[in-house]
């Protein structure tokens, strides 16, 4: 037990130590470099719509292909391990909704690869989406019942 409160003492002494040691980051630079990933984010999408307007597709139908584009794409530089380094430059700039999420389900289905197709990637890549989900399918419920009021 003293040895358990000796190791809990140290590891409270070391976040103290690390808090005040840590540099602030600098916001000036972050506040940047997530305004111009996420602009070209943003330019990347408008590019493949343009692109896929341009080969047939209709405007309105135009944005499905890209959404699933985007997702592959954020899916495949993550199982590659580029979008972590990526996005340590970028921050927030990659959080956006549809890389981010596809980042976030992506690295939980690899992570969980090694216990099986259903048990491991089936199940644990829905650590992150089943929550948005529900949170979504809800905030729907909602809004639709309002807007049937008024």
């Amino acid at each position: 037990m003293a040895k358990d409160s000796s190791q809990d003492r140290t590891k409270k002494r070391y976040k103290e130590i690390h808090k005040i040691k840590k540099p602030p980051p600098n916001l000036l630079k972050n506040c940047f470099y997530a305004f111009v990933f996420g602009g070209a984010v943003s330019v990347l999408g408008q590019l493949l719509l343009n692109f896929f307007i341009s080969i047939g597709f209709p405007p309105e139908k135009a944005g499905d292909p890209v959404v699933v584009t985007l997702i592959l794409l954020a899916s495949l530089l993550t199982a590659s391990g580029y979008y972590d380094n990526i996005g340590r430059i970028a921050g927030a700039g990659l959080a956006v909704p549809v890389t981010g999420f596809a980042n976030a389900v992506t690295s939980d289905a690899l992570e969980f690869k090694k216990e099986g197709l259903v048990l491991g990637v089936g199940a644990k890549m829905f650590n992150l989406a089943g929550p948005v989900i529900v949170f979504g399918v809800v905030t729907a419920f909602i809004i639709g019942i309002i807007s049937t009021i008024i």
